[in-house]
């Protein structure tokens, strides 16, 4: 009997470590997994769908104790917004959402989407208006926030209330506004889990401030893509591109409409890129900059290939913002449209006598032979030769003499025999020798 106590009281024991070896290889085990910090940061887009699906990838494959979301975002594109919702769904891990200032719009609706969300003192969530505001849309978004709020038990009402004005919620808001919750706010109406003023604090709330880190990063693709599309960068974009179609029209030599065109194939490859946009932008675009060149270098002086091509890029312009951005995308234009024409003027008083920019405008100077009430009236019925091209205005050669011309309205390119028709002071008419005399 003794002996059999024995055996039992040694079996215990051997169980009793063999528990205790269990957890405490457990527990290291679970120390030594990672986590997976990503940032959610400025404007979501392609980019960031991108990012944060394979840090999802990254999180599932290491075994990740939990995926963090750093979210800091006025919001972006709601279709990029649900890829990043979807993604967070297939983690096999906690995701948690840590708000250091503001989550709104699409941004609001992946922090919904992680289990748990810890906000910064004196950040918000919420403001989900979407664009356009049509009936049908915020009914399908509302549900969509709705949606995404009950599976994580959060308070349907008023997760559709950052989406619809219309949802009454009078203990957080005003009728007829969109819903934005403070901290305060977020945590009494269990929006929000927690506070905690930084990124590792709220980590060590989760108990995951020993676990190392794993922070995927963008690829240069998507670093290019999402410097490119910033408004401010999208305006000098476009200033380049236009100034250098302005200043291809005066020289016709290709470089700067090279330049020109080489910066607005950035603008919209980047805007694509990204997701702001798609093939048929960059379509109109083509399409507009095809006018354009057809009106300078094939038909010019018709008018209707360049105007038809300026407004067609014009379009791809604002469209390629994406329709959320269109107010950003009216601002980004009329600023490079005034950044063009002070960047022209200034070229042209700065550099007026330069060799290059003589071909931008008429010279200033005629030399010290230059007497400006000149008799010209002598010049009726000479022949020359056109030594620039004539938009009306240009300059030609007659009898040695370097002088300005202007047509009756047509182009006629360098280098055209042209015949003094008529001389009014000192402008002086000319016409291809081809056509009859005015004589």
């Amino acid at each position: 009997m003794r002996t059999l106590r024995a055996w039992v009281a040694l079996a215990l024991v051997a169980f009793g470590l063999a528990g205790y070896a269990l957890s405490a290889f457990a527990a290291t085990a679970e120390s030594a997994a990672p986590i997976v910090v990503v940032p959610v940061n400025g404007t979501v887009d392609d980019g960031m769908a991108h990012l944060v699906e394979r840090a999802v990838s990254t999180a599932n494959d290491n075994h990740a104790r939990a995926l963090v979301l750093d979210v800091n975002s006025t919001g972006g594109l709601l279709e990029d917004a649900f890829r990043i919702k979807d993604a967070i769904y297939t983690a096999k891990e906690p995701v948690i959402a840590y708000i250091s200032r503001r989550a709104y719009s699409s941004a609001a609706l992946i922090s919904l989407a992680s289990n748990t969300i810890i906000m910064a003192p004196g950040a918000s969530i919420g403001a989900a208006q979407p664009h356009p505001t049509d009936k049908e849309i915020v009914s399908a978004l509302k549900a969509e926030f709705q949606s995404t709020a009950q599976r994580n038990h959060r308070n349907p009402v008023l997760a559709g209330a950052m989406v619809d004005p219309s949802v009454s919620v009078p203990e957080y808001k005003p009728s007829d506004t969109y819903l934005t919750l403070n901290t305060a706010d977020a945590l009494r109406s269990g929006i929000a889990q927690g506070q905690a003023p930084t990124l590792d604090a709220a980590l060590a709330t989760q108990h995951l401030s020993d676990a190392p880190r794993i922070s995927p990063q963008y690829t240069w693709a998507e670093d290019l893509a999402r410097f490119a599309t910033a408004p401010a960068v999208s305006t000098l974009l476009l200033t380049i591109g236009t100034l250098g179609l302005i200043l291809e029209m005066q020289t016709l030599h290709g470089i700067a409409g090279t330049i020109g065109v080489a910066a607005l194939a950035l603008f919209f490859g980047t805007h694509v890129y990204a997701g702001f946009s798609n093939g048929l932008v960059i379509a109109l675009a083509i399409l507009g900059l095809i006018g354009i060149l057809w009106e300078l270098h094939v038909v010019p002086g018709h008018g209707a290939p360049g105007i038809l091509g300026a407004l067609a890029l014009l379009a791809a312009v604002l469209l390629a913002f994406g329709v959320p951005f269109f107010f950003i995308a009216v601002e980004s234009v009329s600023t490079s449209i005034i950044l063009t024409v002070i960047a022209f003027a200034f070229l042209t008083r700065v550099f007026p006598q330069n060799a290059w920019m003589q071909k931008l405008t008429l010279a200033a100077a005629q030399g010290p032979e230059y007497v400006t009430s000149a008799d010209f009236s002598s010049l009726r019925g000479a022949v020359g030769t056109a030594a620039s091209y004539l938009r009306p205005a240009g300059i030609a050669s007659i009898d040695g003499h370097r002088v300005d011309v202007l047509t009756e309205g047509e182009f006629i390119p360098a280098g055209t025999p042209v015949r003094v028709t008529r001389v009014e002071g000192a402008r002086i008419f000319v016409e291809p020798v081809t056509l009859p005399s005015y004589k």
